[in-house]
């Protein structure tokens, strides 16, 4: 059993930044690939980003590419994205996820995570 808990979200001005971070209860968060995702009102929940268990690998949106990076901690039980250069179009709840069985080209579907928090909202102004 893992439990999440995601914070960092907020309101911020087109073009600024935040820091979400996603801490992890349990020992055994290593073992788990970990993601974000995003809804905005009225759409479907969408990949945003994900990260191996190790942290080596990781995936993004083509919306996000270049502007948000993802990471990990370990030894926190932490994961993170850092979203730079937002944009109106990024206003939505954020939402981290926990995968035991994810494997290569299976990070990007929500239906392959176990665990999920229960959402931060993130809000960008133009």
């Amino acid at each position: 059993q893992v439990q999440l808990v995601e914070s960092g979200g907020g309101l911020v001005q087109a073009g600024g930044s935040l820091r979400l971070s996603c801490a992890a209860s349990g020992r055994t968060f290593s073992s788990y690939a970990m993601g974000w995702f995003r809804q905005a009102p009225g759409k479907e929940r969408e990949f945003v980003a994900a990260v191996s268990r190790s942290g080596g690998s990781t995936y993004y949106a083509d919306s996000v590419k270049a502007r948000f990076t993802i990471s990990r901690d370990n030894a926190k039980n932490t994961v993170y994205l850092q979203m730079n250069s937002l944009k109106p179009e990024d206003t939505a709840a954020y939402y981290c996820a926990a995968g035991l069985y994810i494997g290569i080209g299976s990070y990007y579907y929500s239906s392959n995570y176990e665990y999920w928090g229960q959402g931060t909202q993130v809000t960008v102004s133009s």
